[in-house]
C-alpha cells in the first residue's frame, strides 16, 4: 500500500511564485499542494484549516511578513517550514535569521525563473519530503548558549599552530548546530575548524559572519590561502569545493571550481579527502545533521588515515542522514550528540587528548 502524499502549504505574495511552485510539486506523486496563501494571516488560517504537513514560505510578504508568520508557526503548530527565499543581501540575512527562528531549511529562488526553476523545483522536492520525516527543529532557549560578553577576538594566539584540523561536514539544521556547538568552544581552542556547510554562494558570507558575532572564536568565509589557525574557523564558500594544503610556511585552504561531488559544491568528501591527505593523525573528520551521503566516504578516508572521526547523534540531528550514512559504513569511531560535541573536540584538540562520545570500534 503507497504511503499518503505529503500534504503541502505554499505561502507566498508572488502570484507567479502561487502558480510556479504547486506546478513543480505536481511533478512528484508523493507531495500533494493542500492550498496557497498571499500572507502569513492567510497563511495561518489555512494551516488551522488543512493540516498541511509542511509550509513553504516566502519571507518578503505585505501584511503579516514571513518571520512573524514563522513565529506564529513555531508557537502554536510546529509544522516544519521551508523557506523560499531571495537570492539578495537582504534575502539572505532574513533567511538566516529565520533558520534561527527555527525553519527547517531554505531554497534560494533564482535570479532567471524561468531556466533555473526545475532546479531549484528538484530540491525542493527532497528539502519537503525530509521534513515531512523530521523531528523538526528544536529550538534552544537563548539561556543554553553562552553569553558572547563583549570582547576583543583573541587576536594575539591568532599566529598559532593549531595542534589538530577539525573538518565538519554539515547540510540540514547546520546553522543552528554549527551555531550552538561553536558559541560553546573557548577562545583559546588549540585547533583549527574547516566547516563545509551545504548553503548556495551569497549566504555563506553572511552566516560566517553571524557565527563570528555569536562565538569566542574566529569566524569568516575562507578564501583561497587563508591559513589554518588555532582557534579559527573557515567556512567554505557556497558554489566552491575547498581544500587543505601542507605547505612549508603553514597549511593554507585552496579554493575549487571543480564539478559537483555527490550533487554538491562544496562537497564534504572533497574536504575530507584532502585532510585525510594532508594531515593523517592529525585530522578530526566530523559529520553533522544533514540529509544524503555527503561525507560518509571520506570519512571512511580520515580513518584509514589514521585520524579520528565524529558522527552527530540521531537524537540531536534535524536530519539523521549524512551521520547515518558513515555509521552504517563503519567509518564512524565515535557517535557524540550535539551537546557533548564540543567538550569532545576540546578534549581531542586540548593536550590531555581524553575523549568523550560512545566508541564505535576503532581506536
Amino acid at each position: 500500500m503507497s504511503a499518503k502524499p505529503v500534504r503541502v502549504l505554499v505561502v507566498d505574495d508572488s502570484a507567479l511564485m502561487r502558480k510556479l511552485i504547486p506546478q513543480i510539486l505536481a511533478t512528484d506523486n508523493s507531495i500533494e499542494v493542500v492550498g496557497t496563501a498571499i500572507d502569513g494571516n492567510f497563511g495561518l488560517k489555512k494551516i488551522e484549516e488543512l493540516k498541511p504537513q509542511v509550509v513553504t514560505l516566502d519571507l518578503e510578504m505585505p501584511g503579516m511578513g514571513g518571520l512573524d508568520m514563522l513565529k506564529e508557526i513555531m508557537r502554536r503548530h510546529r509544522v516544519p517550514v521551508i523557506v523560499v527565499s531571495s537570492h539578495s543581501t537582504s534575502g539572505a540575512t532574513v533567511t538566516l535569521k529565520a533558520l534561527s527562528l527555527g525553519a527547517f531549511d531554505f531554497v534560494a529562488k533564482p535570479t532567471d525563473v524561468s531556466s533555473r526553476m526545475q532546479e531549484v523545483g528538484r530540491d525542493l522536492i527532497s528539502k519537503i519530503k525530509a521534513a515531512a520525516q523530521s523531528r523538526g527543529i528544536q529550538i534552544r532557549p537563548e539561556s543554553e548558549f553562552p553569553t558572547p560578553a563583549i570582547r576583543e577576538k583573541n587576536k594575539a594566539a591568532a599566529a598559532k599552530q593549531p595542534t589538530r584540523i577539525v573538518a565538519i561536514g554539515i547540510s540540514t539544521g547546520g546553522p543552528q548546530s554549527l551555531q550552538f556547538m561553536l558559541s560553546h568552544l573557548p577562545a583559546d581552542f588549540p585547533g583549527s575548524i574547516v566547516v563545509v556547510q551545504h548553503m548556495p554562494e551569497g549566504f555563506t558570507e553572511m552566516f560566517a559572519r553571524r557565527l563570528d558575532e555569536c562565538c569566542a572564536l574566529n569566524v569568516k568565509e575562507a578564501q583561497s590561502g587563508d591559513l589554518l589557525l588555532a582557534g579559527r574557523v573557515l567556512i567554505c564558500p557556497g558554489n566552491r569545493h575547498l581544500k587543505i594544503k601542507h605547505m612549508p610556511l603553514g597549511d593554507v585552504t585552496i579554493l575549487s571550481d571543480d564539478p559537483l561531488v555527490n550533487g554538491h559544491r562544496p562537497s564534504a568528501d572533497v574536504l575530507f579527502k584532502s585532510v585525510a591527505e594532508e594531515f593523517g593523525q592529525r585530522a578530526i573528520g566530523v559529520l553533522m545533521t544533514g540529509m544524503g551521503e555527503d561525507g560518509a566516504h571520506g570519512l571512511g578516508l580520515i580513518k584509514a588515515a589514521g585520524g579520528l572521526t565524529i558522527a552527530q547523534g540521531e537524537q540531536s540531528c534535524v536530519v539523521f542522514g549524512m551521520p547515518k550514512a558513515a555509521i552504517e559504513r563503519g567509518y564512524a569511531m565515535r557517535v557524540v550528540e550535539l551537546d557533548a560535541m564540543s567538550s569532545t573536540l576540546q578534549a581531542q584538540c586540548g593536550r590531555g587528548g581524553a575523549a568523550s562520545g560512545r566508541a564505535v570500534g576503532g581506536h
